[in-house]
């Protein structure tokens, strides 16, 4: 399969797991389509503990 097939099949996936239209998905990194697939698989990462998320805005507080 050619990458403009599997890309296109892959849209048509994030469209109907995620919502995503076809601009949202172009625009996404492949690390963030990966992050919604774990995280609706159940692989992603574990939940931020205590004060973590807190410190983490801290520390990046453009938003």
């Amino acid at each position: 399969m050619m990458f403009v097939e599997r890309a296109g099949r892959l849209a048509g996936v994030a469209g109907a797991m995620f919502g995503w239209g076809p601009d949202l998905f172009w625009n996404a990194t492949p690390a963030e389509l990966l992050a919604l697939v774990q995280a609706v698989s159940g692989d992603g990462a574990a939940p931020l503990a205590g004060g973590e998320f807190a410190r983490l805005k801290e520390m990046f507080p453009d938003g």
